[in-house]
């Protein structure tokens, strides 16, 4: 199924889907009137303290795609529209104005509805100057506004929610509508949207929205064909499926989280809706890492989540959930005026389950990270300068996360991002040393020990456990607050180009074995014991330092280097005793 007949599906599936011709907006101001037209009541919707008030969502008429020109909506605005009140400079507000005056008087000529002819009078009568005090607050410009009669404001009915004001909006669509075409989503034959609705909410994206779909050029548009009519879609389905992304995408829909500069929405599809929310959990649960908190269901949820990373088949504790759940996921970010597809998976619950285990088991490492699993962003932090997440490299948290949900090979700019921030930042901790070990397990088919591993011969391996012997031995002779260890200074170089740094470190450490064991003799034997042992696991008749390590080598040298060191803080080894310390 494509990605707009999957978010069609959805859209019927939502609890209150909106008719057509109507999306969610969020109106900050609602103004009661009276049957002749005055102003009975003017409420403030918006909710919060101060300046961090929020509007709620209404479902309102289809708002109008702007770009440059003055275009009202229908029964809804913003001040500057509906009321002439701006709080801009207001060049063009008048005009603005007039505008949503006159497409008014032409829509609502000759209504009975009482409704729409209290907005029409109240149109009629009103002055920009009468947005003054009491009614109307200095804050309230530049909020949308919309209208209700004041007996039925209370009861939340509103002006666009009676049955006039509805067959308004659908005369109004239909009067829309050009040629006719049959859609690709739904397969019928029928008028064809010219412009599809926007989509609001992709992280970084612009405030008025953007389009998946659109033709804004001749260069884009073939066979005489314009705008939408180059892909056809249908009013109802172009409506259906930015109707069901704008609610994912909205912040508390539970349908939403963020990889990088990737806004991700998920959605389930089952017979059994019992089904279905438990596998938009353990999704959500999977990747953005909410806390488990004591509701029966979110307990659930965790139980299933932490089977599954055991690696207990879905069939032996949850068979509803391995077949009977189809999932989709899709990656959204921005792209000035429109909206990129940075990944989209398609398959049953079951796959995902087996591939997010994968993906759990290889970035086992110990010692594991503070957290025992880390969300995925927090791993992409680790990409970033300055762990920001701005900084996080374009397309890589998109591709990354397509590599994890259909199971293929990590993106090689992973690799080389990790290793770059690893020598920049002189940081080498849990979460980096794990991608390091997937890459190396799942692009290069290596078998990658998860905690120290004594016998492990590759050259890149024993090397990062020297470097850390090495650097032990300098904490011993010096303790730990020197100004610079030769980790500040060497640990890009000594991975990159061993032979370079190895040399001058040898002949440091011996210096430092020296001074250690005029303090600790037994400490010091122990120490040399370590060096030799790791130098003899290097291939005989070999220099032992090559000119330079690849990559995947690289990769292995930030893991022995992890590991080495780890060894050491885990025995908590004193410099200062002698003793039998063991470090081999």
């Amino acid at each position: 199924m494509t990605i707009l007949a999957s978010l069609v599906k959805a859209y019927e599936r939502l609890p209150g889907a909106q008719m057509p011709g109507y999306a969610m907006q969020k109106i900050g101001v609602l103004i009661g009137l009276n049957r002749d037209g005055s102003v009975a009541n003017v409420t403030d919707l918006r909710e919060g303290d101060g300046k961090k008030r929020t509007a709620p969502l209404l479902a309102v008429p289809q708002p109008v795609k702007r770009t440059s020109g003055i275009a009202p909506n229908t029964l809804w605005d913003k001040t500057a529209y509906v009321l002439g009140a701006t709080a801009g400079s207001g060049k063009r507000t008048a005009q603005e104005h007039e505008a949503f005056v006159a497409l008014h008087r032409r829509l609502l000529a000759g209504s009975d509805d009482p409704g729409l002819v209290a907005l029409l009078r109240f149109l009629d009568a009103w002055t920009p100057e009468m947005f003054a005090a009491p009614n109307f607050a200095d804050d309230m410009r530049d909020e949308n506004v919309a209208f209700a009669l004041e007996e039925e404001r209370l009861r939340k009915i509103y002006l666009h929610d009676r049955a006039a004001a509805r067959a308004l909006v659908a005369a109004g669509d239909s009067a829309d509508q050009g040629s006719t075409a049959i859609c690709l989503i739904t397969g019928r034959r029928g008028p064809i949207a010219q412009l599809h609705p926007s989509i609001k909410g992709v992280w970084g994206g612009q405030t008025a929205g953007g389009s998946i779909v659109s033709f804004n050029l001749d260069a884009f548009e073939s066979y005489g064909h314009s705008q939408g009519g180059n892909a056809p879609v249908s009013p109802r389905a172009a409506e259906a499926y930015t109707g069901a992304l704008n609610h994912f995408l909205t912040r508390d829909s539970g349908h939403r989280i963020q990889i990088g500069d990737a806004s991700t929405v998920f959605w389930a599809d089952a017979s059994d809706a019992e089904m279905a929310e438990l596998a938009e959990g353990v999704f959500g649960a999977m990747f953005a890492e909410e806390a488990v908190d004591e509701v029966a269901e979110a307990k659930k949820v965790g139980i299933v989540l932490e089977r599954i990373r055991r690696g207990e088949r879905l069939d032996d504790f949850a068979p509803g959930l391995e077949a009977g759940v189809r999932f989709h996921i899709l990656g959204l970010a921005p792209n000035a005026a429109r909206v990129s597809i940075r990944f989209w998976f398609e398959d049953d619950f079951g796959r995902l389950a087996e591939n997010y285990r994968r993906f759990s088991e290889e970035m086992q490492i110990e010692p594991p990270p503070r957290e025992p699993h880390p969300a995925l962003w927090k791993y992409l932090l680790e990409t970033a300068s300055q762990h920001k997440r701005e900084n996080v490299p374009p397309n890589l948290a998109g591709e990354w996360m397509r590599a994890i949900l259909t199971g293929t090979r990590y993106p090689m700019t992973l690799l080389a991002t990790v290793l770059m921030r690893m020598r920049a930042d002189k940081s080498v901790n849990a979460m980096r040393v794990a991608i390091l070990k997937a890459l190396l397990i799942r692009n290069f088919r290596k078998e990658v020990p998860v905690s120290l591993d004594p016998d492990h011969t590759n050259k890149g391996y024993l090397l990062g456990r020297l470097f850390a012997t090495y650097e032990q031995t300098q904490s011993a002779a010096l303790g730990r607050n020197v100004n610079a260890t030769i980790k500040d200074k060497f640990y890009g170089a000594a991975s990159a180009q061993p032979r370079k740094v190895f040399s001058l470190l040898d002949k440091g450490s011996a210096n430092h074995l020296s001074k250690v064991g005029k303090q600790s003799p037994g400490y010091r034997v122990n120490l040399e014991r370590a060096i030799g042992v790791i130098m003899e696991r290097m291939a005989p008749g070999e220099n032992p330092f090559p000119a330079s390590l690849s990559a995947e080598d690289q990769a292995l040298f930030g893991l022995g280097y992890y590991h080495q060191r780890n060894e050491f803080f885990r025995k908590k080894i004193d410099p200062t005793t002698e003793g039998d310390a063991k470090n081999d």
